[in-house]
């Protein structure tokens, strides 16, 4: 069976050096501003869906939390791994296909880890996985780009050189996906990957989620809890109780 092009991509070591721009600071601030918001108990479980590296969860387990990461990228839980103790865990998973029922407080999906699939019907039973995850009254959050103001102010070419490689990345919205092709030159070989993220609007959040079983609690457009904003916010934040 041919492979995705996010199993291709997230386990590939050029992802991390083109992305190497995501900080740390960045991650604490979000789940500093998110623990104050929901303030979660000393004892609760929390999932990191497509966990990447686990920048989020292992600072999670640093406040003290039991916090386990799941990510279908071998090599992601694989640089993880060495972070893990005693309430801390990393596994190779993918999120369509969890197998955990009524475990978690809390579960986070965070930095635009979703909308990978090709289907709605896909992207809804992955909702649901993370529906029967939760303990009866859990908390989801989902953390996506700002479809609109992405697409408003998409850059159809750009060139990046980081590490001594010269990336070309080439963005564009086909098929309600937002794409982009990334090629590049590294030791004389040429490679090239893709990125397809669909393109939802609030609006396909409220469906999917009804449909899955979820209510939006609150929704924030940036990583400081402020209001969203279609047209100016930067991110899409939906706070999710399992009904």
């Amino acid at each position: 069976m041919q492979r995705k092009w996010f199993q291709l991509w997230f386990n590939s070591p050029f992802y991390h050096i083109l992305y190497n721009q995501r900080n740390d600071a960045e991650a604490e601030y979000l789940i500093d501003n998110l623990s104050a918001y929901l303030a979660p108990t000393a004892a609760s479980k929390i999932l990191d869906i497509a966990c990447g590296r686990g920048r989020h969860a292992v600072y999670l387990n640093k406040k003290g939390y039991d916090v386990t990461g799941i990510d279908l990228s071998e090599q992601n839980i694989r640089f993880a791994k060495q972070f893990e103790s005693k309430n801390l865990h990393f596994y190779v998973h993918d999120m369509r296909k969890l197998s955990y029922i009524n475990y978690f407080d809390l579960a986070f999906n965070l930095f635009t880890s979703f909308g990978y699939f090709d289907t709605e019907k896909d992207h809804v039973n992955a909702l649901i996985a993370f529906r029967k995850s939760l303990k009866p009254g859990g908390t989801l959050v989902i953390d996506y780009f700002n479809t609109q103001k992405i697409i408003q102010n998409l850059t159809s070419q750009e060139i990046k050189t980081i590490d001594g490689i010269e990336f070309h990345i080439n963005k564009f919205v086909a098929q309600g996906k937002i794409n982009k092709h990334i090629n590049f030159e590294h030791k004389a070989k040429a490679y090239a990957f893709e990125e397809q993220v669909q393109a939802f609007l609030l609006a396909d959040f409220e469906r999917m989620l009804s449909k899955a079983g979820f209510k939006i609690k609150a929704q924030f457009g940036d990583y400081s809890l402020g209001e969203f904003n279609a047209e100016k916010s930067d991110r899409l934040l939906l706070i999710c109780e399992k009904l």
